[in-house]
């Protein structure tokens, strides 16, 4: 009889250890990150968020858990990637692009989801209002200095009579920003024509018919465009078009020249946000939108040589060989 009380006491003494481990293992918060597309401006964005978790201590694999999942520009992808989360019932969600932001918001009120690299909130129907979100999403916008990237096709492209803008029509990042850059052109006098597209299948044709209708192109922080800048390339360094483009990766990859955002610094300062919201200080009803502190120049010296345009004195200094 002793042996068998002694034996059940061990036994509970186990049991015990191992729910103390088992609690101790799910008091990791699980972060979840859901990726529209990979390019080069969203991997940033997402390399910039962890970085400030970790510089506050949350550190993946020690306290927190990062399940970092690419939808590859494929909505039904996001759909099962959303589900998933809010089955798993993640702590909080970083959403990186509109389409991705969308999606999971459509699936959960109660997750805090954080964004990143979306254009205008209001405008994707995420937030009541960028000082008052209202709900549980908030995040950093990725909304351009259109004007001022305008302002410098123009300088580079002083001749210039006509510029042409393609985007997808389907990203609502994407018509938000291509409606200013028309007003933007319109203003100056110049002449505006677009070709909108629907998926990356769309774009060598796109580009092959706007190049024949402008003297200078305008592409907006499209993801679809991002991820299919080399096949824009190879089409505007043969008609030796001219690309300003909406970001400095797209530049990288074949765009000649843009004043942009720095997408890992705002991808960190989404993860500044997360770490109020994972702390407890502050939920995301009542954070404002956040934009970039600051634009850089990109100009891609290697595709102003191959088009043959001479870069101004005073832009020369942001000139990389990419």
């Amino acid at each position: 009889m002793k042996k068998l009380i002694f034996f059940v006491l061990v036994l509970a003494l186990v049991l015990t250890v191992v729910g103390c481990s088992g609690k101790a293992s799910s008091e990791k918060k699980t972060i979840g990150v859901i990726q529209y597309v990979e390019h080069v401006a969203l991997d940033s964005a997402r390399e910039g968020f962890i970085a400030a978790l970790k510089d506050n201590g949350y550190v993946d694999g020690e306290n927190i858990v990062i399940d970092y999942q690419n939808a590859q520009a494929d909505q039904s992808n996001l759909s099962t990637i959303s589900d998933r989360f809010v089955a798993n019932k993640v702590d909080l969600i970083l959403a990186i692009a509109t389409p991705a932001a969308q999606a999971i918001a459509g699936k959960t009120k109660e997750i805090p989801i954080v964004g990143t690299a979306i254009t205008d909130y209001v405008a994707a129907k995420l937030v009541e209002s960028n000082e008052a979100p209202g709900g549980n999403v908030t995040g950093t916008t990725d909304m351009n200095p259109i004007k001022e990237q305008i302002d410098l096709l123009v300088k580079l492209v002083p001749d210039a009579k006509t510029v042409g803008v393609i985007y997808t029509s389907s990203e609502d990042n994407s018509v938000v920003q291509a409606k200013i850059a028309k007003e933007v052109i319109e203003s100056l006098g110049l002449n505006y024509v677009e070709v909108t597209i629907t998926n990356s299948n769309d774009v060598q044709q796109a580009t092959q018919e706007i190049v024949q209708k402008c003297d200078a192109l305008y592409l907006p922080t499209d993801n679809v465009l991002a991820s299919s800048m080399p096949i824009v390339y190879g089409v505007t360094v043969e008609s030796k078009t001219p690309v300003i483009c909406g970001e400095a990766g797209m530049v990288q990859n074949g765009g000649l020249a843009t004043l942009g955002i720095n997408y890992y610094d705002l991808g960190y300062k989404a993860g500044l946000m997360a770490v109020k919201i994972l702390k407890g200080e502050a939920k995301p009803a009542t954070m404002p939108i956040e934009s970039a502190d600051k634009f850089d120049f990109a100009i891609n010296g290697k595709v102003a040589k191959e088009i043959g345009l001479e870069i101004p004195e005073d832009l020369k200094e942001y000139v990389m060989e990419y």
